[in-house]
């Protein structure tokens, strides 16, 4: 009984140490299952447990514009601070004459206010600009056309806005709708409107107006005086409508038949220079169909022009070989000397009768310029008249536009990662470089109008004025260097005060198209109106040779649209 016992309690001990051996094992499997996974698997997206402490956020790669440019630039800049970058590196490119170096240094100056922002910020990131600059628009387009495929071209491209259509059609150039849009209510708005057509490519922006210039009408005061003719409303009659063509051929024919001037107009030649199409915009007239991508033909307004320019000459009031006259020798000279009452001109004439020997001095008898105080009182200025009652004046600018490289900070690091941020900072650079007092001091050392509303209005601020001839305004020591010379030699009260009086032209004026057959056109314009002229054409006869030149160009008639027809018993005056 007793071995029994014994034997029973030795078999209980062994199931007893089974079963610990068995439970061990049991509690060990479940660890084992359970820490696998762990490392081969992503955590489960409703974890509560903290992240490792080697997980890290990416740096942004892009911000959204707001319209806001500090809240931007700043963001801008810490992103690119976030993502390693210490220094952008941007080039720009513009042409012009020597007087018009903001085209360059605008970007330097927006260059410097972006920098201090960011430092006041405490961002370590700094901008700097080199430049490239040449005389001649038209060999820095050509230049640009062939190095910009080469990413050799200039990240800001400063030239005229005839380009646009072309550079943008070849994706040369950024389409910048979405940011204009952002910026228009607290930056564009303030921009004179109608120069924005000359922006646009179709309904998309590629450039922001740069600089521009408008054609007023000048009237000799002497040769109004002459005739008895108190001009002290006249520029208001003119922007109402109530001062139309017919009563500049009946002013010029009073001033021509009683002696007072040998002729009763002077205008510009050539098609490279269009200033007579202001005709067809006056006489209510369009050039372009946006909608079509087409340029227009508008046979009504072309035939009042001609017929026009027709009457003139054939009345002895306008030569009829001005389209071959000499700009020094024979135009300019005849306006200064107050040999005509009228002359369609520029705003720039204003200053070139001033720097240019067109005048011969009728006490010493030698060609010197005009001194500012005689430009102020011999000569009066208006808009362009309207062709007729019932329409409205006009003027014409050919802006200056800052675009921007699609391949612009391309030199910088990391480029294919931070492309979007390096093109969102060249925008507002320019959006900087758009700034009143930046425009103002380009308006008044380089004979420009002001592009926008604030701009102007600086101009008639003497004390401003009194400080950019001190060099007292707050600007980066670089541009302020480049200036000086310039500012010393340029800025006077009565050519500022011009200046801000012609700004409100830029409410009136219009564009020649944007086209690429447009220059093509316009030849044939320039050839006609010739003709006109000397009297080998009647402006019926014309208006058909244009019709017949148009359609005889396969290219030319695919891209103009001929509307209307010659107007049945117009008369003129």
């Amino acid at each position: 009984m007793a071995g029994n016992t014994t034997k029973y309690a030795i078999i209980g001990i062994i199931i007893i140490i089974i079963i610990a051996i068995g439970a061990y094992y049991a509690t060990q499997k479940p660890a084992q299952t359970t820490t696998t996974p762990t490392t081969t698997s992503s955590p489960s997206p409703t974890t509560t447990s903290s992240p490792s402490p080697t997980t890290t956020t990416a740096p942004p790669k892009t911000v959204e514009l707001t319209g806001d440019f500090n809240k931007d630039i700043i963001a801008v800049g810490k992103a690119l601070e976030a993502n390693g970058i210490s220094e952008v590196k941007f080039t720009v490119w513009a042409a012009g004459d020597p007087n018009s170096v903001m085209r360059i240094y605008g970007i330097y100056e927006a260059a410097h206010r972006i920098n201090k922002i960011w430092a006041d910020n405490g961002i370590n990131v700094k901008i700097t600009v080199n430049k490239y600059w040449i005389s001649d628009f038209n060999q820095l387009y050509q230049e640009y056309l062939s190095k910009q495929p080469l990413g050799q071209a200039g990240d800001f491209f400063v030239d005229s806005y005839v380009f646009i259509g072309s550079l943008a059609k070849e994706g040369y150039i950024l389409d910048i709708t979405p940011w204009v849009n952002k910026y228009w209510d607290s930056v564009f708005s303030d921009f004179y409107k109608p120069l924005w057509q000359g922006m646009k490519v179709g309904d998309k922006y590629y450039g922001i107006p740069q600089d521009t210039e408008a054609r007023p009408l000048y009237i000799r005061k002497d040769v109004a005086k002459c005739i008895g003719w108190d001009l002290s409303n006249v520029a208001d009659l003119v922007k109402e409508g109530k001062f139309t063509w017919k009563d500049v051929y009946e002013k010029a024919k009073e001033a021509v038949s009683k002696g007072c001037s040998e002729w009763g107009l002077i205008h510009r030649k050539g098609s490279a220079h269009p200033d007579l199409i202001q005709f067809i915009y006056a006489f209510g007239g369009k050039l372009y169909d946006p909608e079509k991508d087409k340029l227009v033909l508008d046979v009504p307004a072309v035939y009042k022009w001609l017929y026009v320019e027709w009457k003139f000459a054939q009345d002895g009031l306008l030569p009829k070989d001005i389209m071959s006259w000499d700009w020094a020798k024979q135009i300019h000279p005849t306006i200064v000397e107050g040999k005509t009452l009228f002359d369609i001109g520029g705003t720039w004439y204003w200053t070139e009768w001033q720097t240019k020997d067109y005048y011969t001095d009728p006490n010493t008898g030698e060609k010197r310029g005009l001194k500012p105080e005689e430009v102020k009182e011999w000569f009066y200025y208006t808009l362009f008249p309207a062709g007729e009652e019932g329409l409205k004046p006009v003027t014409l600018s050919q802006p200056f536009a800052w675009m921007i490289n699609s391949r612009a900070g391309e030199q910088n690091p990391k480029y294919d990662e931070l492309k979007d941020l390096y093109h969102k900072l060249a925008f507002l650079i320019v959006v900087k470089a758009s700034d009143p007092d930046i425009n103002a001091i380009h308006s008044v050392i380089s004979a420009h109008v002001p592009v926008r509303k604030k701009a102007t209005e600086l101009l008639y601020d003497k004390d401003w004025i009194n400080k950019l001839v001190n060099l007292q305004l707050d600007l980066a020591p670089e541009v302020k260097d480049n200036i000086k010379d310039i500012v010393a030699t340029t800025v006077n009260e009565i050519n500022v005060e011009f200046l801000a009086n012609v700004s409100y032209m830029l409410d009136y004026t219009h564009m020649a198209p944007n086209h690429p057959k447009y220059p093509a056109l316009a030849d044939i314009f320039a050839e006609t109106v010739d003709q006109v002229l000397r009297g080998q054409m009647t402006p019926e006869e014309a208006v058909q040779h244009i019709i017949s030149r148009i359609q005889a160009d396969p290219e030319l008639s695919q891209a103009v649209e001929i509307v209307g027809e010659i107007p049945g018993g117009w008369q003129f005056p």
